[in-house]
């Protein structure tokens, strides 16, 4: 498959969103529903632990699998089933990504749009990942998480995050419901996971090195084989201590693919591309163009003139009518730009003066509807009781 083709978000039937609910199914939840086919798999488990793995990208396993023997083998089917490929929402951002598993719901019934969203009916571009209290998370992302519905339903429930992210605004709006357990690192998050599964049926936890080292570094770097090692260790940690009636799920929220220096437009440089903007938001990869009364048309024109085939240049609402975020609500609307930009291939829209300056110098990006970007793993495996990561004894 080109890694660079089109995928279309698989909302309901194979996407991350859907991740959650059917393991609360195979918990029997009362009303989850089991959308990814998990129960014939995970008959008889009364404890689910999902890790996510910021950025691990389907489309990445096999640079991956040299690097991460344990991976490698739970991809391949060599622990479990073999893995398969669910995609993120859209945007394939993390924020986007994290509130989606969180509630089960796609981006445009849950709100969180982007990585950086307008508030609407001002200037000011929200940061998910620097968001305290302003706005208010449990009225900005509306909806009970499916952390809650397991509470509810008498489940324990606990979530592993880094310690300076519990209470954060993302963290409220994504995790609400699970008791929080801070950890750093691979060790500390295995750790964490198997402990909390002594004492609750589903247990979340969240891996973001491989993620951060790609943007810096690049895909398949020295630096990103390093980080792969470590989620290996993770992944080895987890499938040794699994208890005999407990599964893990490992998935992502996107991939990564590098954009070389001469594929970067930068609208701080260009006039033409500033014309008629009043807010830009969004990334790099997936641009969001609030634009002046009026402005609409001839922004679309001077951005599909000047980017030509690298990338899709809509207005918001042939973007919405086309599925990309799911259903969208009025009360959602207004956080999708006035024109929305989506690069093909790999290119990118930076703007090296009115954002922080490392955004235009990463090496990876992510964002847009590639599949190398949209396309995660979903891995299943059962404790056997062995301590054992090959499954044999």
């Amino acid at each position: 498959m080109d890694t660079l083709t089109t995928v279309r978000p698989r909302y309901g039937t194979g996407s991350l969103a859907d991740v959650v609910p059917s393991a609360l199914a195979v918990l029997d939840v009362p009303g989850a529903v089991d959308r990814l086919g998990l129960r014939a798999q995970l008959d008889g488990v009364r404890r689910v632990a999902v890790l996510l793995v910021d950025g691990l990208g389907y489309h990445l396993l096999p640079l991956a699998a040299p690097h991460a023997p344990v991976l490698d083998d739970l991809a391949a089917g060599r622990l479990g089933p073999p893995g398969r490929a669910l995609t993120s929402g859209f945007p394939s951002t993390t924020p986007t990504s994290l509130v989606s598993l969180g509630t089960g719901a796609s981006p445009g019934v849950h709100g969180v749009l982007g990585f950086h969203v307008r508030v609407p009916g001002t200037d000011r571009v929200l940061n998910h990942t620097l968001w305290d209290d302003d706005p208010d998370p449990l009225r900005w992302q509306p909806l009970d998480t499916q952390f809650d519905r397991a509470v509810a339903a008498g489940l324990g429930v606990s979530v592993v995050n880094r310690p300076e992210f519990a209470g954060s605004g993302l963290s409220r709006a994504a995790y609400r419901g699970g008791a929080a357990r801070g950890a750093v690192g691979a060790a500390e998050i295995a750790a964490q996971m198997l402990g909390a599964l002594a004492e609750s049926a589903l247990v979340y936890g969240y891996h973001a090195d491989l993620d951060r080292t790609g943007h810096l570094c690049g895909v398949d770097s020295d630096a990103w084989r390093a980080a792969v090692s470590d989620v290996d260790e993770l992944l080895a940690a987890l499938v040794d201590g699994l208890p005999a009636d407990a599964a893990l799920l490992v998935t992502a929220d996107h991939g990564q693919l590098d954009v070389p220096a001469e594929r970067r437009f930068d609208l701080d440089a260009d006039p033409r591309l500033r014309a008629g903007v009043r807010v830009v938001a969004g990334e790099p990869r997936v641009r969001y163009l609030h634009t002046q009364p009026g402005a609409v048309d001839d922004v679309i024109a001077a951005w599909r003139g000047i980017l030509g085939g690298a990338a899709w240049v809509a207005p918001r609402e042939e973007a919405v009518a086309a599925g990309w975020f799911g259903p969208v609500p009025e009360a959602h609307l207004q956080r999708v730009g006035d024109v929305v930009v989506a690069c093909h291939d790999r290119y990118a829209v930076v703007a090296s003066d009115t954002q922080p300056l490392i955004e235009s110098r990463l090496i990876a990006y992510h964002g847009s509807y590639t599949a190398v970007e949209m396309e995660i793993p979903l891995l299943v495996v059962r404790g056997d009781g062995s301590g054992n990561v090959s499954g044999q004894g």
